[in-house]
């Protein structure tokens, strides 16, 4: 809870309890209660989870000018207040970690249109379009603004419960959530110049899926580009408030279908084709983010990941284009990617990482394929397991609330472990591979935390 949110009902609750000496100034505190909540409104913004204790502050602070509360009522209004209090404890307003780097973080996005290519999912004749969000080393002035978690997360927060099939109400605080990066910021002057990891979403994610793990790769020194893949994201909505939602068509929704991996293949291409054209905007000098960014990027050294559709993009674009330098996957989905890359592997350094309900299936379609992809790679650095992890613990999502294992979001290792294990192992690869830091993960054979099972590949 928020401090305001705190404030009000410890309050309310001075006001019910204290009995004897029954000072006159303590029946004055549900009416501080109330003033604290209409300034609770101003600073901290309205959310539903409060409802049930706004309306006792309204109650409490009417009665308290009427007469006293006696002391039976009073201890079964604590009751309720107990509850009442309950619910914004369970739904908090979510708070993403600030990052332990050096950097403060800035963040921006861009919209890109490529005329190269035709949409394949809009039903129209269009070239591709898509956003991209991205986050980096800033030196932040006093005047910037504190960015929020989502851009449009009025347009975000209902569509996303409504596909994890929540009440489309339910995620509404969404739109309270502020990340620690400024928004706009200027980027930092380096020396060094900073390496390049491109995030690709998982089916119906959206590109601030991971916000906690780019801020921590930016706030270490790198360019941290999430792809907000038009029609395979969640929803999209562009720089002019068009919207586009995604497109169940876009992945095959019969799993059983011959032809699956075939047609799931043209979806992951065109995201890795996002990806490349992204590329090469850095490299351009006349191109909106090449001039913010180029300047202070190192694009020979450019690493890849990716969350389950995600991970298979990522694998895809590492198998057709060699300016990637390392990838990582986090339970990839393998069936889109293409037959002949899951024959000959990828040349680049790679790691996998996989949550325990995706690695005990173990005769899934999904495992047989990656059983069969990983061992003609050139470098794989390991396969692993987090035990008590389900798939979504991989992005943000079980930052929204303490019941999320309760609401199928994540499995029931704690958040904040397995936040640190999921950063150890990225920061540690990236900086492995892109930049030759040694790694005691990678040394020790991933012995660090006793939660993580080396898969035998």
């Amino acid at each position: 809870m928020r401090p305001l949110e705190i404030l009000i009902p410890i309050l309310l609750s001075v006001y019910l309890l204290w009995r004897s000496p029954r000072h006159q100034i303590i029946r004055y505190l549900p009416a501080l209660a109330f003033i604290l909540t209409l300034n609770h409104f101003v600073v901290e913004g309205y959310r539903w989870q409060m409802i049930p204790l706004y309306a006792l502050t309204l109650l409490l602070t009417i009665f308290s000018f009427i007469s006293d509360w006696k002391p039976l009522a009073s201890y079964l209004t604590v009751g309720l207040l107990f509850l009442a209090t309950l619910i914004p404890i369970l739904l908090p307003v979510p708070q993403i970690p600030t990052p332990s780097g050096d950097y403060q973080i800035g963040t921006r996005t861009f919209e890109f249109s490529d005329s190269s290519r035709k949409e394949l999912f809009s039903g129209k004749d269009e070239a591709r379009k898509f956003m991209i969000k991205v986050w980096y080393p800033a030196d932040v002035n006093d005047s910037d603004i504190q960015a929020v978690w989502m851009s449009n997360a009025e347009i975000f927060a209902p569509t996303i419960a409504t596909y994890l099939e929540l009440p489309s109400f339910f995620l509404n605080h969404l739109t309270l959530v502020n990340v620690p990066a400024y928004q706009d910021a200027s980027l930092a002057q380096s020396q060094e110049k900073f390496p390049v990891i491109l995030f690709s979403h998982g089916w119906n994610g959206f590109s601030a899926q991971n916000t906690a793990q780019a801020l921590e790769l930016a706030s270490r020194g790198y360019v941290v580009i999430g792809f907000q893949h038009t029609y395979g994201a969640v929803v999209t909505v562009f720089s002019d408030g068009t919207i586009a939602p995604n497109n169940p068509k876009a992945l095959p929704e019969d799993a059983e279908d011959p032809n699956y991996e075939k047609k799931a293949n043209v979806l992951v291409s065109q995201w890795a084709e996002d990806m490349a054209f992204v590329l090469d905007q850095l490299d351009a000098q006349e191109s909106e983010v090449g001039k913010f960014l180029n300047q202070n990027l190192d694009l020979e050294k450019v690493g890849v990941y990716g969350h389950s559709t995600g991970g298979g993009a990522a694998i895809q674009f590492c198998g057709m284009d060699q300016r990637c330098k390392a990838v990582l996957g986090m339970d990839p989905f393998m069936r889109p990617v293409a037959t002949e890359l899951i024959q000959s592997g990828v040349s680049q350094p790679s790691f996998f990482m996989f949550s325990q309900a995706w690695s005990d299936l173990e005769d899934s379609i999904n495992n047989q394929l990656f059983n069969s992809f990983y061992p003609n790679g050139l470098e794989g650095y390991g396969v692993i397991t987090i035990t008590g992890t389900r798939h979504y613990d991989f992005s943000d999502l079980p930052l929204l609330s303490p019941i999320a294992p309760q609401l199928g979001l994540k499995g029931p290792l704690n958040g904040k472990r397995v936040t640190e294990i999921v950063n150890s192992y990225l920061i540690d690869f990236f900086d492995l591979t892109l930049k030759g830091k040694p790694s005691d993960i990678f040394t020790n054979e991933f012995s660090t935390f006793g939660e993580v099972i080396e898969r035998n590949k």
